[in-house]
C-alpha cells in the first residue's frame, strides 16, 4: 500500500472546479504535497455549496466538470506524481426531487426497484415529504394545488404521482400517493425517512444491503481500478448501521487504497479494529491544542466566567442540558421511532410491559447519560468494551428513575437482540446516539458553555482544555502512524490560527478578561446574555485584523449562526430578530472600538496567538501521521465557522507565500521545508515521538531512530530557544525572517537514540 506523504484538503464548487484543481498541483509540489483530497465530487443538488447533499453517486458532477474534466485532472496529477484522494458519502443521499432513485420512490412506493435503498419506515406509513410552506389543506383551500400531467402541483413543487392514479378529486388523489406532502414543521416529529443527524433534507441510505453498496460504489470502484483514484475518506462513518461490515465490503471493492474514516473519538474510546488506516485526524486537533493551552489560566477564566453568567461550571452539565433540549426539539422524531421500535420488540415479553410513556422515559435518560457517538454491536457479536458501556450508561440512566425495569429491559434488547424486532431497535438506537451527541455536544452545548472557545471543537472536551507533555507522548504512542492529522478542516468551529489565538485567551488571562471587561462596559452590551458576550469577544479575537473590509459582515453572519446553533435566544425554526439585532448592534460597537483605540493586551494575545500558530504547525508535522493542510492553511488563515472557513483562497497570493513577511511567509516555509526534509530523509521522522518539557513554557518533541533524528525546540513565551548540542540547526534558516522561538535541530545518530 503507498501511503502519502502530505494531503491537501480542496474544497470544490463555489468557483472552484477540476480546472480549478490542475491550476493547484504545480503549488502542491512546490509544497511537498503528495496527494490532493478533495470534497464530494458526484452529483449533488444544483448549486450545492459542499457536495455533501449527492443526488446521484453514479456520476460525476458536470457542474465541476464532469468526468471528462475529472480525467483531465486525473491525468493532469499523474503527470505531477500526485495522488488523488475522495471524500465518499455512504450514509446518505439528498431527499429532493433532484435525485432519481427517489424519485422512482414516490412514484412505485415499496413496489420500487430503489425502495430498499433509502431507509425508509414504510410501517409509519407514507413516505412524508416536509417540504411545503404552509399545510397541503391550506394550499388546497386557496387554490394551489392542481394536477400537472404525471405529477401533482403543490404550491411551487411539483411531485410525481403513482403510475396507476386516476382522476379523483386532488384532496383523494394526494391521499392515494406513496407519499404525504406536509408542512415544513412536521419535520420535527413527522418524518418516516432516517436523517443525517436532524437535517431533513438528507435521507439515509441502506448501504449495508449489498445491491445498494454496490450501486452506490460502482463509480469510485471504476475509477479505483482505473488508478485515477489513490485513496478514499468516508464521511460520517457512524451513520451507518453497520460499519464494520461495510468496511469490510469496501476493502473487498477497492483492494490496496488507503481509507480514512471521518470517525470522532471521544475520552478514552480508541478506534475499532477496522479495516482503514485511521481516522481524518480531529483528536489531533484537539491534542494539540490541549498541550498548547494553559492549564492554570483556563481554569481562571473558567471560575470568572461562571461568576459573570451563573451558568454551570462544567461543560457536561451543559452537555447534558443540551441534550434533553435536542432530544425533545430536534430529533423528536427519533425518539419516536425508538419507542415504536421498542413497542414492536416488546410484544410477547411478560416480564415488563412498558406503555410508551415508560419508553419515552427510559430513551431519554438512555440518550442523555450516552457519552460518545455510538457502540458497535452487530450480527456479528457484542464487543466486551461496548458492553461494560452499556451497562455504565444503564446504570446511570436507570438513577434518577423510579424503576431501572425498562430502561435495562431496553438495554438488554440492544446488546442482546434475540428477534428481528430487537434487531432493528438495536441498530436505529446505535444510529440515534451519533445524532444525538453531535447535535448536542458540537452544535448546541458548544455555543452555550463559552469560557474557553479554543476547547470548543469537533471531538473537544471542554472540561480538559489542556494536557502535559506526558499526555501528548503517551497519546502520539497510541497513533497508528498512518491516519490523517489535522489542524483545521471544512468542518472545524475556527481554523486553525484562529484557534491559537484562542490558546493564547488561555496563556493571558488578565489580558483576556481585560478585553470582556472593556465589552462589558459599552452600552449595547447591556441586551447581551453574558455567556454570548463572552463567546463574541473571543470570535472577534479569533478574526481580529482591523484592515478586513469584511471583518464586520462575517462577524454579523457569524454571530447570527452561533446563537442559532446555541439556541437559546434565538433559533432555525423560530428566529427572535430583535435579540439577535442586539447581538450584532454589540459587535458594530466592540469592533469600532477596537478600532478607534485597540485594549491593553489585545496586541499581545495576537501576538501570542500567531507564535502558537506557528509552534502548532511544527507539532503537527512531528507526529506520527500523515498531515493534511487545508487549503489556505500554508498561510495564515483566520476564519470562523462554516460558510466563513469555505471563503474562496487566492491560488496566486499562496504562490507568493514563501517569500512573504509574518506569519504566512513563515508557515509556508516551515511546512515546506518539513515535508521535503520528509520526502528525502524518513529516517529522520521513524521511531516514536518523546515529548519534554525542560522548562516552564517550553516544549521538546524528537523523532527518529538509530541513524538519526529530529528535535523541535519551542519557548512559548518568544525568546530563542536552547541551543542545540551535537546537531545541525534546520529552522531557522533566514533568522532574518525567521523567528528563534521554534529551532529544529537534525541531531546526530547517538542523540537521536538517546
Amino acid at each position: 500500500m503507498k501511503l502519502p506523504l502530505a494531503t491537501y484538503r480542496l474544497q470544490l464548487r463555489d468557483g472552484v472546479d477540476f480546472d480549478a484543481a490542475i491550476a493547484f498541483l504545480p503549488h502542491l509540489t512546490d509544497l511537498g504535497i503528495t496527494d490532493l483530497y478533495l470534497s464530494p465530487i458526484f452529483t449533488a443538488t444544483p448549486g450545492s455549496t459542499h457536495g455533501y447533499d449527492v443526488t446521484d453517486p453514479t456520476e460525476i458532477d458536470p457542474a465541476l466538470g464532469g468526468r471528462v474534466g475529472f480525467d483531465r485532472l486525473s491525468e493532469a496529477a499523474q503527470a505531477a506524481g500526485i495522488g488523488l484522494i475522495l471524500d465518499l458519502v455512504p450514509n446518505h443521499t439528498a431527499f429532493s426531487l433532484d435525485n432519481p432513485w427517489l424519485i422512482d420512490v414516490l412514484r412505485e412506493g415499496r413496489d420500487s426497484r430503489h425502495a430498499k435503498y433509502f431507509d425508509i419506515d414504510w410501517d409509519e406509513g407514507p413516505l412524508v415529504l416536509p417540504w411545503l410552506e404552509q399545510s397541503f389543506e391550506a394550499l388546497l383551500a386557496a387554490g394551489e394545488v392542481a394536477r400537472d400531467g404525471d405529477g401533482l402541483r403543490i404550491g411551487g413543487l411539483t411531485v410525481p404521482l403513482r403510475a396507476d392514479a386516476e382522476g379523483k378529486d386532488l384532496a383523494e388523489l394526494h391521499e392515494a400517493q406513496h407519499w404525504r406532502a406536509v408542512h415544513w414543521l412536521r419535520e420535527r416529529d413527522g418524518v418516516t425517512h432516517r436523517r443525517f443527524f436532524n437535517v431533513t433534507g438528507l435521507i439515509g441510505m441502506r448501504v449495508e444491503d449489498p445491491e445498494v453498496f454496490a450501486d452506490m460504489h460502482r463509480l469510485v470502484v471504476e475509477l479505483v481500478e482505473a488508478g485515477q483514484v489513490q485513496g478514499l475518506r468516508l464521511d460520517h462513518i457512524d451513520g451507518l448501521a453497520d460499519p464494520a461490515a461495510y468496511l469490510s465490503l469496501l476493502r473487498l471493492a477497492v483492494g490496496d487504497v488507503p481509507i480514512w474514516v471521518e470517525k470522532i473519538l471521544t475520552g478514552d474510546e480508541r478506534l475499532a479494529d477496522w479495516p482503514i488506516e485511521g481516522t481524518t485526524g480531529y483528536e489531533a486537533a484537539t491534542m494539540i491544542a490541549r498541550v498548547l493551552s494553559d492549564g492554570e489560566g483556563a481554569e481562571r477564566l473558567r471560575r470568572e466566567w461562571v461568576a459573570q453568567t451563573e451558568k454551570p461550571g462544567s461543560f457536561h452539565e451543559t452537555l447534558a442540558i443540551a441534550k434533553g433540549d435536542v432530544i425533545r426539539r430536534d430529533l423528536a422524531a427519533e425518539l419516536r421511532r425508538l419507542i415504536s421500535l421498542a413497542r414492536q420488540a416488546t410484544d410477547g415479553i411478560d416480564t415488563v410491559d412498558p406503555g410508551d410513556e415508560a419508553l419515552r422515559e427510559a430513551f431519554l435518560a438512555l440518550l442523555t447519560a450516552f457519552p460518545r457517538y455510538r457502540t458497535y454491536f452487530s450480527d456479528n457479536g457484542a464487543p466486551e468494551a461496548d458492553l461494560r458501556l452499556m451497562a455504565q450508561v444503564a446504570e446511570e440512566a436507570a438513577e434518577p428513575l423510579r424503576s431501572p425495569d425498562v430502561v435495562n429491559m431496553v438495554v438488554r434488547m440492544i446488546t442482546d437482540d434475540r428477534t428481528p424486532a430487537e434487531q432493528k431497535l438495536r441498530v436505529r438506537f446505535q444510529q440515534v446516539t451519533g445524532a444525538m451527541l453531535a447535535k448536542a455536544h458540537e452544535d448546541t452545548a458548544e455555543f452555550r458553555f463559552t469560557p474557553l472557545l479554543a476547547a470548543c471543537e469537533v471531538g473537544a472536551d471542554p472540561d480538559a482544555p489542556s494536557a502535559d507533555a506526558a499526555e501528548l507522548e503517551a497519546w502520539a504512542a497510541a497513533q497508528p502512524g498512518t491516519g490523517l492529522i489535522l489542524t483545521s478542516s471544512h468542518d472545524t468551529k475556527r481554523s486553525e490560527d484562529a484557534r491559537m489565538r484562542l490558546v493564547a485567551w488561555t496563556r493571558r488571562p488578565e489580558a483576556s478578561l481585560a478585553l470582556v471587561a472593556a465589552a462589558r462596559a459599552l452600552p449595547e452590551a447591556r441586551e447581551v446574555p453574558g455567556n454570548v458576550l463572552w463567546y463574541m469577544v473571543q470570535a472577534v479575537l479569533a478574526i481580529w485584523d482591523a484592515e478586513d473590509p469584511e471583518l464586520d459582515r462575517r462577524l454579523a453572519e457569524h454571530a447570527t449562526k452561533a446563537l442559532r446553533e446555541g439556541d437559546e435566544i434565538t433559533s432555525w425554526t423560530h428566529p427572535d430578530a430583535e435579540a439577535e439585532a442586539s447581538v450584532h448592534r454589540f459587535l458594530g460597537a466592540l469592533t469600532a472600538a477596537w478600532r478607534a483605540a485597540p485594549p491593553p493586551g489585545l496586541g499581545d494575545l495576537v501576538a501570542l496567538g500567531d507564535r502558537l500558530a506557528l509552534v502548532q504547525l511544527g507539532v503537527k508535522l512531528m507526529l506520527p501521521g500523515i498531515p493534511d493542510i487545508y487549503r489556505g492553511c500554508e498561510g495564515q488563515f483566520l476564519a470562523l465557522t462554516d460558510p466563513d472557513n469555505r471563503s474562496p483562497v487566492d491560488l496566486a497570493a499562496l504562490r507568493r507565500l514563501s517569500d512573504a513577511p509574518g506569519l504566512s511567509g513563515q508557515k509556508t516555509r516551515l511546512l515546506t521545508m518539513m515535508l521535503h526534509l520528509k520526502r528525502e530523509r524518513p529516517e529522520l521522522f521513524a521511531g516514536a515521538l518523546s515529548v519534554s518539557s525542560p522548562a516552564a513554557g517550553t516544549l521538546e518533541l524528537r523523532r527518529g531512530d538509530g541513524a538519526g533524528g529530529l528535535a523541535l525546540r519551542v519557548a512559548l513565551d518568544g525568546s530563542p530557544c536552547w541551543p542545540g548540542r551535537g546537531g545541525r540547526q534546520l529552522w531557522p534558516q533566514d533568522p532574518g525572517r525567521d523567528p528563534g522561538f521554534l529551532t529544529l535541530v537534525e541531531m546526530e545518530a547517538a542523540t537521536a537514540q538517546a
